[in-house]
């Protein structure tokens, strides 16, 4: 296991047949609302790096996505749970110079200052939908919230999608500029609402996803696509099929499309995952010889080149590292 980590999880992003197969899992660090109040509390975006570095220490992963617990609530006033079409067609893109944005260049700089050179870091970007959505409200609220207004004015809804993807762009670029991370993780997810057909997905939203992940990859960034499975949410992931990114995440075990379908769904490209995030998984639940066998399996299954080894999403904070350790070792033991 001496291998250079940026070299392994490289070779995977080229679609090479890496030395070991690289292992990442990540964790939000921050609960309850303190993830929308890192502007306001310095105290909330330390929290979020020592977390951090508590877990680089623990696990040493091979690559790591920094999460943007703190930022979660884009800061415009006109946006909130109150908001209204009115109020969507008003919102303007920030400047490079706006708090919220360097305040996220800090903590990417900080973090990749202290692992950056042993490991890639990618920091966790949300789409502009995303974005929106939650500041509806939570769960099936901020579905339902974006949705009506979709259904009420699509041209006004893009418009406020564009402002804020133009933000979003601009904050990939400095975090991978100035912060020094190696790419983004975008993180995308269809509308959980009936409703919205994927046309009206592809002519709304699709735009301002894709205006984020061009922006990281102009920068020179490695980037993530993550097709976000969160609380069960289904997602059509031929819709994203034609993103430019590196590499592509998304929830093996909710969408039922193995690492091997779904390379082929998005065109060869390098893969993370496969293992189901949740507390009721086997990572989380099953014995080490379980967790072991589904790894050599999951190997077995997909291949090695250009895969890494990861989860559907972020794991429950109290996992026992050790776990994840059960994964990696088992991984190393298949000669590539």
């Amino acid at each position: 296991m001496n291998s250079n980590k940026r070299d392994l999880v490289s070779d995977v992003f080229r679609n090479k047949v890496p030395e070991r197969t690289p292992v990442g899992f990540w964790f939000h660090f921050v609960e309850g609302d303190d993830v929308f109040n890192g502007l306001d509390n310095p105290e909330v975006v330390r929290k979020n790096i020592d977390g951090h570095l508590r877990y680089y220490d623990a696990f040493k992963p091979d690559l790591v996505k920094l999460m943007s617990d703190g930022f979660f609530k884009y800061p415009d006033p006109l946006l909130s749970s109150d908001s209204s079409i009115s109020s969507l067609e008003r919102i303007a893109p920030l400047e490079g110079s706006h708090p919220w944005i360097q305040g996220q260049v800090r903590l990417v700089k900080e973090l990749v200052g202290r692992f950056g050179s042993e490991i890639m870091v990618f920091y966790n970007i949300f789409s502009p939908a995303t974005m929106l959505r939650i500041l509806f409200g939570d769960g099936e609220k901020g579905n339902r919230r974006l949705a009506d207004f979709i259904l009420e004015n699509p041209s006004a809804v893009r418009r406020a999608l564009d402002a804020v993807g133009e933000s979003l762009a601009l904050l990939s670029r400095l975090v991978i500029e100035e912060g020094g991370a190696d790419g983004v993780y975008v993180s995308v997810q269809s509308v959980q609402d009936g409703r919205i057909a994927d046309s009206v997905y592809r002519e709304v939203i699709a735009p301002s996803d894709k205006a984020v992940l061009a922006a990281a990859n102009r920068a020179g960034g490695q980037n993530i696509l993550h097709v976000c499975g969160y609380q069960g949410g289904r997602n059509n992931l031929t819709l994203f099929a034609d993103y430019e990114s590196a590499a592509v995440n998304w929830a093996v075990n909710v969408e039922k499309i193995s690492l091997k379908e779904g390379k082929k769904l998005f065109g060869g490209r390098a893969v993370i995952g496969g293992f189901a995030n949740g507390s009721d998984g086997l990572l989380y639940r099953g014995s080490e010889k379980e967790i072991r066998d589904f790894t050599r399996a999951l190997l077995a299954e997909s291949g090695s080149s250009g895969v890494a080894l990861g989860a559907d999403c972020s794991l429950p904070s109290d996992i026992d590292v050790q776990r994840l350790s059960w994964v990696r070792d088992e991984a190393s033991l298949i000669r590539n």
